[in-house]
C-alpha cells in the first residue's frame, strides 16, 4: 500500500517546492518594485471595490504573511501588513485579487458560490478520508474504504472549483488594474507574474488531489 503511495509523496513534495520557490521570488521580486502611483495595497483595494460599488465592504490588517484573503461571512478584505501598507507592484496585485473576490461575492459568481457550500464538507472529507480508509483496510471492511474515498472526492471537487474561482479573482484584478491609472502598463505584467505564481500553488494542490484519489479509488477496488 504505502510503497506504491511513494511517488505520488515524492510528487507533492517536489511541486510544493518548485510552486513555493516561485510564489515567493516573484513576490519578493515585485515587493521591492515601488508602485508608480504610491498607493497602498489597501488604498488599490478600496479603489477597486468602490468602482463596484462596493462601498459597505471592509478593509482590515492581520498578521503574518501572505495571509489576505477576503471573508464573505462579513463581508471583509483582510490583507496581511505587507499588502495592506505596502506600495509596491507586488502589494497592489495581491490586493486587487483579494478584492476580486468580494466582487465575485457581490456579484454572485457561480463557481464562488458552490466553493463557499462546498468547505464544510471538503473541510471533514479531506481531515477524515484517511483514517475511514485506513480503518477499512486494517479491519477488512470495504464499505469503510468506500466512504473516504467518497469523502475525499467531495474534497477534490473543492480544490477543482477552487481554480476558476482564482484565476477569475486575478482577472477582475488585472482588469482593474490596467484602468484608472492604478498601474501603468509597464507594471501590470509585475502583477499578473505574482498572481500567475499564486494561481499555480492551486493548479498544484489539485493535481496532487486528483492523483490521491485516482490512488485510493485503486484501493477501493482492491
Amino acid at each position: 500500500m504505502f510503497g506504491s503511495y511513494l511517488p505520488i509523496l515524492i510528487t507533492a513534495v517536489l511541486l510544493g517546492l518548485v510552486t513555493q520557490w516561485f510564489v515567493n521570488s516573484s513576490y519578493r521580486r515585485y515587493s521591492q518594485m515601488a508602485l508608480a502611483t504610491g498607493r497602498s495595497g489597501a488604498e488599490v483595494a478600496r479603489a477597486m471595490l468602490d468602482a463596484e460599488g462596493l462601498h459597505h465592504v471592509g478593509i482590515e490588517m492581520v498578521p503574518g504573511h501572505l495571509t489576505d484573503h477576503y471573508d464573505p461571512r462579513s463581508d471583509v478584505l483582510r490583507l496581511s501588513k505587507d499588502v495592506f501598507g505596502g506600495r509596491s507592484v507586488a502589494a497592489a496585485g495581491v490586493a486587487a485579487h483579494e478584492a476580486g473576490h468580494a466582487v465575485q461575492h457581490a456579484r454572485g459568481f457561480a463557481a464562488a458560490r458552490l466553493r463557499q457550500v462546498l468547505v464544510p464538507t471538503a473541510n471533514f472529507g479531506s481531515s477524515a478520508a484517511f483514517p475511514l480508509i485506513l480503518a477499512g483496510l486494517f479491519i477488512g471492511i470495504p464499505g469503510l474504504i468506500t466512504l473516504g474515498v467518497v469523502m475525499f472526492a467531495a474534497a477534490v471537487l473543492f480544490q477543482i472549483v477552487t481554480l476558476p474561482v482564482e484565476f477569475d479573482a486575478s482577472r477582475r484584478a488585472l482588469a482593474a488594474l490596467s484602468v484608472g491609472n492604478v498601474l501603468p502598463s509597464e507594471q501590470v505584467s509585475g502583477a499578473r507574474t505574482v498572481l500567475t505564481a499564486a494561481a499555480l500553488t492551486y493548479v498544484a494542490a489539485t493535481l496532487i488531489a486528483v492523483m490521491q484519489l485516482v490512488y485510493y479509488l485503486g484501493l477501493s477496488r482492491r
